[in-house]
């Protein structure tokens, strides 16, 4: 008697992909609610009724178009739209003009994925690239030297036209290209010391603009672009060490670099100077409890810089401690999606350029939140996504898609068993 065939049940992950039009519904609902204070308080301003309501619309329009070109996995992009808009939503309640600028670098920022996303969809295209990448950021790094002026003790803004921008922010975007790009295939020495030399050549220009923080993001990116290719705990080890050495010498020759750090871990008692932001972070944070005042009803917005040096402070005064912590959450889910989707890329490119671009995420997120809570050194960097700025929220975006951005091999369909 013939065997009959028996009907194999068609894998899960065949249908996880019609569950992101539920999370997006989601993620609109809760933008909506959130903008609601802004636009029910008496009539709101043209600029700010423009932003509020274009970007959930524009949310669905990125989306979609991702969908319709192919994108099956739409987590990174959900969560950056979400963490976008809590931006947005701070913005606005400061002022119409911070959420209409806000509104637009965001618009850019997904058009600087879009870029981004074209030009590594093929390995080898970015093997083409990569020089001329490398040379338009030490351009811009340059310029940033010769051009920009001293702002709060760092050399790292220029004003072209009424517009600043921050090239160290798009220099991030080069430095993972280049990183990837140049250890995916070419394993020779003079390849390697010529990433090492650029490397150490974005570290060097950010400790002359006296931007530390950025300089400590990029070295961190670098230590996990050189383990993803070589493996090796002793090399790292010794980078370390020099690095440790420079550090030492930096500030022996240099003491005003150790006395930006003095404050660390005494905030309280420099809470009418130096101590200030980070002491009323901690006060003001504390008093929004698990689900905050409301939105505008803060008080940390008052402080210099709260929107773009302290935002993770203003999330849980207005927005309550339970979102800021799943904001957070937020830059360890694209760690733990750029680790997952690197054992299945169809290039060693694509693992180095989503594990450091997320480290990025990591460790610019943790050296804003713990340091405006004064568990780490102050040091200014923004929060991604969150933190107003132009420039950051368009690197925000272009990281993005190197996490995203990870073709994986095709797999061939199981023949099926004939019945009888």
């Amino acid at each position: 008697m013939p065997k009959q065939a028996i009907p194999r049940a068609r894998p899960r992950a065949a249908n996880r992909s019609f569950h992101w039009v539920a999370v997006l519904l989601a993620v609109t609902v809760f933008q909506l609610l959130s903008f609601a204070p802004l636009l029910l308080q008496g009539a709101p301003e043209l600029p700010l009724l423009l932003a509020l309501l274009c970007y959930p619309a524009g949310e669905w329009l990125f989306l979609l178009a991702l969908r319709a070109a192919g994108q099956k996995n739409l987590a990174p992009e959900l969560l950056a739209c979400w963490l976008s808009g809590l931006s947005l939503a701070v913005c606005g309640s400061i002022s119409a003009e911070y959420a209409w600028k806000q509104a637009v670098a965001i618009g850019g920022g997904m058009l600087v994925y879009g870029a981004v996303r074209f030009c590594i969809a093929n390995a080898d295209r970015a093997m083409q690239l990569r020089p001329a990448v490398a040379l338009a950021a030490g351009g811009l790094l340059a310029a940033n030297l010769v051009l920009a002026q001293t702002v709060n003790g760092q050399r790292n803004w220029i004003t072209l036209g009424g517009f600043s921008i921050q090239p160290s922010e798009l220099v991030k975007l080069a430095f993972v290209f280049v990183g990837g790009a140049t250890l995916e295939k070419l394993q020779r020495a003079p390849s390697i010391t010529r990433y090492l030399v650029f490397a150490m050549g974005c570290v060097g220009a950010l400790f002359l603009m006296k931007d530390f923080g950025t300089a400590l993001i990029f070295f961190a990116a670098f230590l996990v672009i050189a383990f993803l290719r070589s493996g090796d705990l002793r090399t790292i080890g010794l980078v370390l060490a020099a690095a440790a050495l420079g550090a030492a010498l930096i500030i022996y020759f240099r003491p005003y670099v150790a006395s930006r750090f003095q404050v660390y871990r005494h905030i309280w008692q420099h809470i009418h100077d130096t101590g200030y932001q980070q002491t009323r972070v901690l006060i003001y944070a504390s008093s929004g409890g698990l689900f905050g005042l409301g939105l505008g009803q803060g008080r940390l917005r008052n402080v210099f810089a709260a929107s773009t040096d302290l935002p993770f402070g203003l999330l849980c005064e207005e927005f309550g401690m339970l979102i800021a912590f799943l904001a957070a959450l937020c830059y360890v889910a694209f760690a733990v999606y750029a680790m997952v989707s690197a054992r299945h890329v169809t290039s060693a490119f694509y693992a180095i350029a989503s594990i450091s671009a997320a480290a990025m995420y990591l460790i610019q997120a943790g050296l804003n939140i713990f340091g405006v809570t004064d568990l780490l050194p102050l040091t200014g960097v923004t929060l991604p996504f969150i933190s107003r700025g132009g420039t950051s929220m368009l690197c925000a975006w272009g990281l993005l898609a190197f996490i995203a951005a990870s073709p994986r091999p095709q797999t061939k369909a199981a023949p099926q068993r004939a019945a009888g």
